[in-house]
């Protein structure tokens, strides 16, 4: 989001570093994964971060996998990455509702870093995030303008609502607050942030929202990939031709780094932070 994070490959698929990439699989192998990140030209730390993993839990299989993509720093992606799969997965409602369990964990999550802003700071960060259970039920939510596109017989199907701060002015203006629309910017609430929905950002957040959109799907023969990338992504390429990128590569590593090397191609200045699964051969 204009600025930095990150990540080395450890075996959790978690960590930290100006450029990293690494890959994985599920238990049985049937499900793989592969993340990239490369930090922008922006003068400032990394602040994309990432999840790539598999757990087991309760006789249960789960891939988790998410972007966090911050703002005025890279503390509140850095705590998202620590914390906010863990509070989802500590909702009693999460096996039989994973729909309130991850609103509710969006919301708790979001109030403890507001609680902890003189050690966090006053940035911010989007989020999205998708838990895939036993391979074949996808739970995927956002935050922000993160993004996640989901393959069906080769056809992207976005599984995310990008929160842009003119898509929600009502909200925005009903607390208070006001989209700016300056030329040769993009619209920003109260003339700041770029998006209507975020973690963090104490001083702004009386006129933003921190719930999730949420969307859920079976896991079938025709699904073939999802994708979760930032805005450094998105910003030059289309659902579609994300998709048609990664296809191409039967590892999802190597799909992951082709579509960052394609959108640095496009020109994206920003942090590019890039996860694929593949579900199929």
């Amino acid at each position: 989001m204009d600025r930095l994070c990150c990540f080395s490959s450890s075996q959790l698929g978690e960590g930290r570093s100006y450029s990293s990439s690494g890959k994985g699989k599920s238990h049985e192998g049937m499900i793989k994964f592969g993340f990239s990140l490369v930090k922008g030209k922006a003068n400032h730390p990394m602040e994309d971060y990432h999840v790539a993993k598999f757990m087991q839990i309760q006789q249960h299989e789960l891939g988790l996998f998410a972007i966090y993509d911050g703002h005025l720093g890279d503390t509140i992606p850095s705590y998202l990455q620590k914390h906010l799969f863990a509070n989802i997965l500590k909702e009693e409602e999460f096996w039989v509702d994973p729909s309130r369990a991850i609103s509710k964990a969006y919301e708790k999550t979001d109030q403890a870093i507001l609680s902890q802003s003189s050690d966090l700071g006053r940035g911010g960060s989007t989020a999205v995030t998708a838990i895939l259970i036993n391979g074949i039920k996808l739970w995927v939510a956002n935050v922000g303008d993160s993004r996640a596109v989901l393959s069906s017989g080769g056809q992207a199907i976005q599984m995310t609502t990008d929160h842009e701060p003119n898509i929600e002015r009502g909200s925005i203006e009903n607390r208070g607050g006001f989209v700016s629309n300056m030329p040769g910017d993009v619209p920003r609430v109260n003339g700041q942030l770029a998006v209507s929905r975020a973690f963090g950002d104490k001083s702004l957040k009386s006129h933003l929202r921190s719930d999730p959109d949420i969307q859920w799907t079976n896991i079938n023969n025709n699904t073939d990939i999802l994708i979760l990338a930032s805005d450094g992504l998105w910003k030059v390429m289309s659902n579609q031709e994300a998709v048609d990128i990664a296809k191409k590569f039967k590892d999802p590593q190597k799909a992951s780094k082709q579509l960052i090397a394609e959108a640095v191609k496009r020109d994206s200045k920003d942090d590019i932070s890039c996860v694929v699964v593949r579900f199929r051969g």
